[in-house]
C-alpha cells in the first residue's frame, strides 16, 4: 500500500495553489508531474556532468556517456526486454512509431498492404500509417470498440488476411482508459504470421509491462508520461525486426565509416540514433523509471485501482454526466460530456478556477471522437500521486459545472 501523502512530498509542483486552491493535478494523462530525484538529476547533469555522450575522451564525456548509456538497460529492466540492446532511444512514443513507419514497414510494404488499427488510437499511431497510405497505398483497416469500450481480441485477429502486414494498437486508450489483452492480440498474430507493434505511452506508467510474455514486435514509451522529462522515451524492438530495419535519421553516431563514395552503419540499436540525443532528457528518465521500480509497479496499479473504483462510483452518482468507456478493465482514466449543450472548454475553465487541472478537447484521438458521435470530451487522468480527496473534489467541480452551465 503507497503511503500517498508521503510520496506527494516528492513532488513539488503538487504544494502550488492556482487561482487560490490547492493544485488538483488530474491531466496526467497528457503529461505527469515530475519528482524532485528527477528534477535534481537534470540539474546536477546540466550543472556540473554535462557534455555530448560517445564522442570524447574526456573525463566529462565519459561520465555522459556512461550515466546515459545506462539507461538503455533501465529501460530494458522496465520493459522485461532480454536485451538492452534491443532498446532504441527516441524523443518519445511519436517518434518512435514514426521510426518504425520509415524505417521497417516502408521498405516492405507494398500498394494493397494492410495495416489494421483499432478505433482508439492516437494521432500518434495514425497518422504515421497515413503517410504510407497516402505515398504507398496500402490499406488501414479499422476494427471497432464495443459499447463498453472493450477491444475484443478476436474482432482484431479476424480482421487479418493474407495481405496484413502490420497490427498496430494501443494497450491503453487515453481516452476511455481501457486496458487492451494485447497479448491476446501477439499471440494470435504471431501464429499467423502478422507482426505488432503496442503503443504504451498509456499503459507503461500505470502497470508492469513484460515485452518477452507480451510477445510484441515494437512497444514504444514516452518520458514525460512517465514521471520523466519532455523529450524522452524508447522502443523496444524485438531482434528479428531489429535487422529489417534501415536506417531512418543519418548523421552522428549511426555511423561507422563515410567516404565521398560510400557510408557503412553503425550496429543496432546506434544505428537508429541519429545526431547528439536529448543526452540529460534520458538520464532524467533512467532516474524517473528507478523512482518507479523502487515504489513498485504493482503497488502504483492497486493504488490507482482504488482510486478508479471511488471515481466510478462518485461519478455514476451523477445524473448529469456521460462517462465515455465503462470497461471492467479500465484505468484511471475518465472522459466525460455534461448534459445539454455545455462544452468540454467551459468545463475545463470552471474547473480550473478551482485549482482543478483536466484536459479538454479530441484528445489527439478523433476517429474515436467520432465514433463516440462526439466532438470533444473532458478528461480527468488520474496518478500514483493523486488522493481520495482528490476525487471528492473533481465530483464537487463538477457539481459546480452543472450548476453553472445548465
Amino acid at each position: 500500500m503507497l503511503d500517498v501523502n508521503h510520496l506527494r512530498d516528492d513532488f513539488p509542483i503538487l504544494s502550488r495553489q492556482i487561482h487560490g486552491k490547492p493544485l488538483v493535478y488530474l491531466d496526467n494523462g497528457a503529461s505527469a508531474q515530475k519528482p524532485q530525484v528527477v528534477i535534481d538529476a537534470v540539474t546536477q547533469a546540466y550543472s556540473y556532468e554535462y557534455a555530448n555522450v560517445h564522442r570524447g575522451l574526456h573525463y566529462l564525456s565519459n561520465l555522459a556517456t556512461d550515466k546515459y548509456e545506462a539507461v538503455r538497460g533501465k529501460v530494458a529492466r522496465f520493459l522485461n526486454a532480454t536485451h538492452e540492446g534491443d532498446i532504441v532511444f527516441t524523443s518519445g512514443t511519436t517518434e518512435a512509431i514514426n521510426l518504425i513507419s520509415y524505417a521497417w514497414a516502408a521498405p516492405r510494404f507494398a500498394a494493397g498492404d494492410e495495416i489494421i488499427l483499432s478505433i482508439m488510437e492516437h494521432h500518434a499511431n495514425i497518422v504515421p500509417w497515413h503517410f504510407l497510405r497516402d505515398r504507398l497505398g496500402v490499406v488501414l483497416k479499422w476494427v471497432e470498440c464495443d459499447p463498453n469500450g472493450d477491444l475484443d481480441p478476436s474482432v482484431v485477429l479476424a480482421a487479418i488476411t493474407s495481405r496484413t502486414k502490420l497490427i498496430a494498437v494501443t494497450q491503453m486508450s487515453n481516452v476511455l482508459g481501457t486496458v487492451v489483452d494485447v497479448a491476446a492480440i501477439c499471440q494470435g498474430a504471431k501464429a499467423k504470421g502478422v507482426p505488432v507493434l503496442v503503443d504504451g505511452s498509456q499503459a507503461a506508467v500505470h502497470m508492469s509491462v513484460d515485452v518477452a510474455a507480451m510477445g510484441c514486435d515494437f512497444y514504444a514509451i514516452t518520458g514525460h508520461k512517465l514521471y520523466g522529462p519532455s523529450g524522452s522515451g524508447a522502443i523496444y524492438i524485438h531482434p528479428d525486426r531489429m535487422v529489417e530495419m534501415r536506417p531512418f535519421l543519418g548523421g552522428g553516431d549511426m555511423i561507422d565509416q563515410v567516404t565521398r563514395d560510400m557510408v557503412t552503419y553503425n550496429k543496432s540499436p546506434m544505428k537508429f540514433e541519429a545526431g547528439t540525443p536529448s543526452i540529460v532528457a534520458q538520464i532524467g528518465l533512467g532516474v524517473a523509471l528507478d523512482y518507479m521500480m523502487k515504489i513498485g509497479m504493482e503497488n502504483i496499479a492497486a493504488h490507482e485501482r482504488l482510486l478508479r473504483d471511488k471515481a466510478i462510483e462518485k461519478l455514476s452518482e451523477l445524473n448529469f454526466l456521460t462517462v465515455q468507456g465503462t470497461s471492467p478493465s479500465k484505468g484511471a482514466i475518465f472522459s466525460f460530456t455534461l448534459a445539454g449543450a455545455a462544452h468540454a472548454h467551459d468545463i475545463s475553465t470552471i474547473l480550473d478556477q478551482k485549482g482543478i487541472a483536466v484536459r479538454a478537447g479530441s484528445h489527439c484521438a478523433m476517429p474515436l471522437m467520432q465514433h463516440l458521435g462526439i466532438t470533444a470530451s473532458c478528461r480527468a487522468s488520474f496518478a500514483m500521486y493523486n488522493t481520495f480527496d482528490e476525487v471528492d473534489a473533481l465530483v464537487n467541480g463538477l457539481m459546480l459545472c452543472n450548476d453553472i452551465l445548465s
